[in-house]
């Protein structure tokens, strides 16, 4: 058990975490911070957190467990205004969907504290944002990827393993390279094609009319064009070169099937889609929890 959590960032996956944290026991009490007051409030009204600090500082000075829920462009300043108060015990996590950008924000303003911090993914979301939408249950069968720092001690890795098993997750270790490329090809990339669509409509004089028609598939497919525009701004500029390399993948696939319609070859238009459709089917049949993973896991609250 942790005597005390703090948790900079009162959003979805913050809250969720303090909920369940609370729930299950790992945690004695939790103290919160944002910017935003009303979503401490929140927090606090709904039994996430006992206490609303002050400032980022206040909340983890006493703190041996300390999550960072914010928009991944804001970390290297939630990190500079903690350094001074983190206690050297400390187990120090985020919840960002990029990871070698976080690694180099806290490389940058951790100092000496850098040892103490495992960075973290959670695949979890909802498509409804914010504290009000926390969920104790949003990490159970979810995955969370791990990517500990080359100084990181082997105990405080499985502290961190720990912690997000406690709240029913399944925990993958992996490098912040290997995160951002394999996230860049499964949800960055994702986003962007969705955005885009969404746009490319918009741009016809008939849209409205067309939207009338759109089904569940249409649903489906552009359900995550919903998503926050700033954090995905951020998320995309953030891992900028691996979606670039992904829209290039998915720019050359597109090509091929542009060609077999153009060439109007039926049996190599129906070749690639087997291709497609078979994949697909194999994915599901061997992730049966890939319905949790609602791609929201960013969205967090300023600092």
């Amino acid at each position: 058990m942790f005597q005390r959590l703090a948790l900079i960032g009162c959003g979805l996956i913050g809250g969720s975490f303090a909920l369940a944290a609370k729930r299950t026991g790992l945690v004695r009490e939790a103290v919160g911070y944002s910017l935003q007051a009303a979503s401490s409030q929140l927090a606090l009204e709904r039994g996430a957190i006992d206490t609303i600090a002050n400032s980022a500082g206040d909340a983890v000075a006493q703190a041996d467990l300390v999550l960072v829920a914010v928009p991944v462009g804001a970390s290297a300043e939630v990190f500079d205004a903690l350094r001074e108060r983190l206690l050297p015990t400390v187990l120090l996590m985020d919840v960002g969907s990029t990871k070698v950008d976080v690694v180099r924000a806290a490389q940058a303003n951790l100092g000496e504290r850098l040892p103490t911090f495992v960075p973290a993914h959670p695949i979890a979301g909802k498509a409804q944002a914010g504290m009000a939408h926390a969920d104790a249950d949003l990490f159970v069968n979810a995955k969370v990827i791990l990517t500990p720092l080359a100084g990181t001690d082997a105990a405080r890795v499985r502290r961190a393993h720990s912690v997000w098993t406690t709240l029913g997750a399944q925990v993958i270790e992996m490098s912040a390279e290997a995160h951002d490329h394999r996230l860049a090809a499964v949800s960055h990339l994702p986003h962007l094609l969705a955005f885009a669509a969404m746009n490319g409509l918009a741009r016809q004089r008939d849209m409205r009319d067309s939207l009338r028609l759109a089904g569940p598939g249409f649903r489906d497919f552009t359900r995550i064009a919903g998503s926050d525009p700033t954090v995905w701004r951020d998320i995309l500029l953030a891992n900028r070169d691996e979606v670039l390399q992904q829209s290039r993948e998915f720019r050359h696939a597109l090509d091929q099937l542009e060609a077999a319609l153009r060439a109007d070859t039926a049996p190599a238009l129906e070749s690639l889609l087997e291709g497609a459709s078979t994949l697909r089917s194999q994915w599901r049949l061997n992730d049966s929890d890939n319905d949790n993973d609602n791609d929201t896991s960013d969205e967090a609250d300023p600092p």
